[in-house]
């Protein structure tokens, strides 16, 4: 069984999930790092000194003059302002994978044709078809 498990673990799959994994959840801290410390504090500033962490809706019949002072009384609050750094987080992420994924998408070799087409009813039949399986015309080599 234990060398089931390192035949397993020493994988190329499992190998670079795991890799994949660690720099994901480093990245994911630059990102949070980058929206609550970079893009966040100048937008609070444009909006008049709003903190998006302070935002929130008190559940409670008491009103708190924070969110501090409510979570320290025990209320029930909607903590929509970390809800919108998530969100923002979560779009530099999307954004980051789409660029990426583009990128490589760019140095791949295009994808082996495996079909033709037929010169009469113009459908895609296999590289190798001696005859169409549409119209059942006779196809040549250089069809």
């Amino acid at each position: 069984m234990l060398k089931e498990f390192k035949a397993f673990v020493l994988r190329g799959n499992v190998l670079d999930l795991a890799v994949a994994v660690i720099i994901g959840a480093a990245f994911g801290k630059i990102v949070t790092s980058v929206v609550d410390d970079i893009l966040m504090p100048p937008l609070g500033l444009i909006l008049h000194g709003v903190d998006f962490k302070d935002l929130f809706v008190d559940l409670s019949v008491q009103h708190h003059a924070s969110l501090a002072a409510a979570k320290a009384a025990g209320a029930a609050t909607l903590n929509y302002g970390f809800f919108l750094n998530t969100v923002i987080q979560f779009v530099i992420v999307a954004f980051a994978v789409f660029v990426l994924t583009k990128q490589v998408k760019r140095f791949a070799p295009p994808p082996a044709v495996a079909t033709r087409e037929c010169p009469e009813c113009l459908s895609a039949v296999p590289l190798k078809a001696v005859r169409c399986a549409f119209c059942t015309s006779a196809l040549t080599a250089t069809a």
